[in-house]
């Protein structure tokens, strides 16, 4: 007879963010239930609440987890190189996550809506881009007119991935512009 084994606070800690980051995403701050996470987790509602406290905690957790990831890929993308080479890496690696992963995108944006009104969330953002700023910073050593424009153009492709619009998917032909010219930038 095989004794299930349980799994560490730390374990069921992750399978909550990933419960959470998907709720989240589909859902949005507001209207997502932590009973759908909890569902989804596996466990009881209560033992979200034990490890987390309140939704907004779970939610800044998964927020700040999503842009750890984020500059974990920049990091990757962009060992061994410097200036627009590192950008350009990075740039690329970001858009390829964009066209596999929309729920990080959907996250993404959910986070930037909820912090519009509520300055605990957006305290988590805040520090999460500037992380990713510093690091483009870093990484390049290029001017800020360069950084300003890598950050913007991701901000576009967002914007445009949000609509389900990507090169060769998009029907919308002010897109195809507009996508053709972010790949003239890198």
């Amino acid at each position: 007879m095989n004794a299930a084994t349980r799994k560490s606070q730390a374990e069921r800690r992750e399978e909550i963010l990933d419960a959470a980051a998907s709720e989240f995403a589909g859902r949005g701050y507001h209207a997502a239930s932590t009973e759908g996470i909890a569902a989804g987790a596996g466990i009881s509602q209560p033992y979200v609440f034990r490890l987390f406290g309140t939704k907004r905690e779970l939610f800044k957790a998964v927020v700040a987890r999503c842009f750890r990831e984020t500059l974990e890929m920049f990091q990757r993308a962009a060992e061994g190189k410097r200036g627009q080479e590192a950008l350009g890496a990075m740039g690329d690696r970001y858009v390829e996550s964009l066209t596999t992963d929309r729920s990080r995108l959907l996250l993404q944006m959910q986070a930037y809506a909820a912090a519009c009104d509520d300055p605990e969330i957006a305290a988590v953002v805040r520090e999460g881009y500037g992380d990713l700023v510093a690091y483009a910073e870093r990484v390049s050593g290029l001017e800020a007119g360069e950084v300003a424009a890598f950050f913007a153009q991701g901000m576009l492709l967002n914007v445009v991935a949000s609509m389900g619009l990507f090169v060769g998917q998009a029907d919308e032909p002010w897109a195809e512009r507009l996508l053709a010219g972010c790949k003239k930038l890198r």
